[in-house]
């Protein structure tokens, strides 16, 4: 029995999912990585869930992907099962937060990425190897790079392959805080229970426009939900009223 795997905990409105793979510092397994996916649809289907929290075991976020057999990998190309578990963590409907200590190399930093926020400890290394293989980077997980660090930052990670301290991935917008590591769990902790507070209408809309997901048909009708559903009319009451809202819009069920 194999000792890689994603493991799931649910608490109140967060979920964790924890990459494990001890013996190889959490690569990704060609299992894991269809593992991913599944669990994702899983939780996006459970309206208790408001927030994901993606990480490591054992104080390392993921040291890369399992290179697996080679010729495969090279004849998937942008069609491999790593980029379509990275769209679908993108793609996933509720703010994801990576949370990362030690190594986030390869696939590692491939994941991270795709969250909608990321966190690091001090120890956290962060790094692109494909020049080092002979590989070329797929085209959407470049892409997803250069528009969160920009081009040159891009460049320069993919160019020399070279690993970045937890400090220059804040400093090019790779991380969004970096913290002493026994700080980093409960600064993740504070803000996943602020986002779960916060109205799921407004997090969930201003996520499809910030990721470009959203055309003006789909903007006009986030503002219909809006006038709809009394969130505004809500959150306006508790700040006049000096209390916490009591926000009740859920996401329309699929289909």
């Amino acid at each position: 029995m194999s000792d890689a795997e994603l493991t799931v905990t649910v608490a109140g409105p967060v979920a964790t999912v924890v990459i494990r793979n001890l013996a190889r510092r959490n690569a990704m397994t060609p299992a894991m990585w269809r593992q991913l996916p599944v669990l994702l649809d899983g939780l996006e289907a459970d309206p208790a869930v408001r927030v994901l929290v993606l990480t490591g075991a054992g104080g390392t976020f993921c040291a890369g992907a399992d290179l697996g057999d080679l010729d495969e990998l090279l004849e998937a190309g942008d069609g491999s099962i790593a980029v379509a578990a990275e769209e679908r963590l993108a793609a996933f409907g509720r703010p994801t937060v990576a949370a990362i200590e030690g190594a986030c190399v390869g696939g590692g930093c491939q994941l991270a990425v795709a969250c909608d926020l990321r966190f690091a400890a001090a120890d956290a290394r962060f790094g692109v190897p494909p020049a080092r293989l002979g590989l070329v980077y797929p085209a959407p997980t470049t892409r997803r790079l250069a528009r969160l660090v920009g081009p040159s930052a891009a460049k320069h990670l993919l160019f020399t392959s070279e690993l970045v301290d937890a400090e220059r991935a804040l400093r090019i917008g790779l991380v969004d805080e970096a913290l002493p590591a026994d700080a980093l769990a409960a600064r993740v902790a504070a803000v996943t229970t602020t986002i779960a507070e916060r109205s799921r209408l407004t997090v969930a809309a201003a996520k499809e426009i910030v990721d470009g997901r959203a055309d003006a048909d789909r903007i006009a009708w986030w503002h219909g939900q809006v006038r709809e559903s009394g969130e505004a009319r809500e959150g306006i009451a508790a700040v006049t009223g000096r209390r916490p809202p009591r926000f009740g819009w859920t996401p329309p069920a699929a289909g």
